[in-house]
């Protein structure tokens, strides 16, 4: 087998079809298949994907009893596939299929074929957040991509192989298999915009940072409480000098709206710092509990 066409589908009924008969243009002439898992979709996605089966073997499909998550559905079609290089989508055609021989001819070069989304089709409010964990995920990794939460991307098999036992725990598939070192190409991919709104509300996409932060930041708990530190006992050491000049100069110093700003400050500070404990608590449980990834209804 070539290549293994991963998708991770969530009611996109309505995309299935089309989808299809594009990946079967863009992979003409090649060995190829293409594993669908439905992430415990609530209309008609899985028959469409029973019918594209039984027409076409290529087809394989997967469908979780329940919704878990993209990454655990991203890890069930790639412990299936079979091909010597691996392309994984999301199945909602933001990603465009014919985009896919860009990502192939990457991989002659490269162990994994990063897709960089151009004229990207989202909304400030779901770009802005995302530079920032692109940032950050720049940082904790060492790898200068600009485009680390693009779906779209190619593997050799052999640069996945290592990290299937990490991901789908860990988020962010793509910068888990670049921390272990492997080369990586960019290559400039469409993105059309969703037809059904981004599912990234702002609350899910601040449990995305925090996720990186504890997922990729060596002893993030350490390095933050040095750093809480360190900004309150500056700001303390202002505020005192501050204090002390404002009273000899006007005999009156307004301590009490000074004391409130930096209460309010050091809690501020102190609410991330427990969101972030309570994040590294929540996987070291998932990791000792030993729950599975996800449960599968039916494979085709």
């Amino acid at each position: 087998m070539d290549v293994s066409v991963v998708v991770t589908m969530l009611n996109e009924e309505g995309a299935v079809d089309e989808l299809h008969r594009r990946l079967s243009a863009a992979l003409e002439g090649r060995s190829w298949e293409a594993i669908f898992v439905d992430d415990g979709s609530t209309d008609g996605t899985y028959e469409r994907l029973r019918t594209l089966h039984e027409t076409d073997p290529r087809v394989r499909a997967v469908r979780f009893k329940r919704n878990f998550g993209q990454h655990p559905a991203m890890h069930a079609g790639l412990v299936r596939a079979r091909g010597a290089r691996i392309v994984t989508m999301d199945g909602d055609l933001q990603n465009e299929p014919e985009d896919i021989p860009k990502l192939l001819a990457a991989l002659d070069r490269a162990d994994v074929a990063s897709g960089r989304r151009v004229a990207r089709r989202d909304s400030p409010g779901r770009t802005m957040p995302s530079r920032v964990i692109n940032g950050l995920l720049r940082k904790f990794t060492g790898v200068t991509i600009s485009d680390f939460g693009c779906a779209f991307n190619g593997y050799r098999r052999d640069a996945i192989e290592p990290m299937l036992g990490s991901i789908g725990r860990q988020k962010f598939t793509k910068a888990l298999v670049l921390s272990s070192g492997v080369s990586v190409e960019e290559v400039d991919v469409a993105h059309a915009a969703a037809q059904s709104g981004s599912r990234y509300s702002p609350i899910r996409l601040v449990q995305l940072a925090l996720h990186v932060v504890a997922g990729f930041w060596p002893q993030p708990v350490q390095w933050i409480g040095v750093t809480l530190g360190l900004v309150c006992s500056v700001a303390a050491a202002a505020l005192g000098v501050y204090g002390v000049v404002y009273w000899i100069a006007n005999a009156n110093f307004p301590g009490p709206l000074f004391a409130g700003a930096g209460i309010v400050l050091v809690l501020g500070i102190q609410g991330f710092v427990l969101a972030l404990i309570g994040e590294s608590l929540g996987r070291v449980q998932r990791d000792v509990e030993g729950r599975p990834l996800y449960t599968i209804e039916e494979e085709l």
